[in-house]
């Protein structure tokens, strides 16, 4: 098991756990999402999507945001982050949801509609990540979508969401989407 830092807010510096056979995000890109997120993520909805261990969305709920909700399928990811989230005391603002990514999108139009930001962190290389992408675009969210991916791959076309900006770290891509 991996271990984790949180970089900012009430919990900053405390450690997470993370199984070994998920690739967490970097603290230098973590902390680069917030410094893009700024003072905006206090009181905010977000939705943490492809959540593994939490990390984005734990730093969220550390700086401030009122609500986070996880998605993901891997019971062992989920499990760890209930342990993070009871360890620090955030469970009373998070909601855990074991689940196809996708597939919950679709089934939660109106969940998308409250939500402020939206952090996607997919296996790297994945077209799960253009489902996603895609399913979001048909909603009616106006969120800032953050989605971390691979410098190798190349995003869908997108009607409604459009590139706001884009962070390369090394070999991680963040690009950053809003609604024209």
């Amino acid at each position: 098991m991996s271990r984790l830092r949180i970089a900012g807010g009430e919990a900053r510096g405390r450690r997470l756990k993370a199984p070994k056979n998920i690739r967490p995000t970097q603290d230098m890109v973590k902390q680069a999402i917030f410094n893009m997120v700024g003072p905006a993520i206090d009181g905010a909805t977000v939705l943490d999507l492809f959540a593994g261990s939490g990390a984005l969305g734990i730093e969220a709920l550390s700086r401030g945001a009122a609500h986070v909700t996880f998605v993901d399928q891997q019971p062992r990811g989920l499990g760890i982050l209930r342990q993070n989230l009871g360890a620090l005391g955030f469970q009373h603002r998070a909601q855990i949801v074991r689940g196809d990514v996708v597939h919950w999108l679709e089934a939660k139009p109106s969940v998308l509609a409250s939500t402020d930001f939206v952090f996607l962190d997919p296996p790297y290389d994945d077209v799960v990540l253009d489902r996603a992408l895609r399913q979001l675009d048909l909603s009616s969210t106006t969120a800032t979508v953050f989605a971390e991916h691979s410098k190798r791959q190349q995003l869908p076309q997108l009607e409604r969401l459009h590139v706001d900006r884009e962070r390369r770290y090394g070999d991680t891509v963040v690009t950053v989407l809003k609604k024209a």
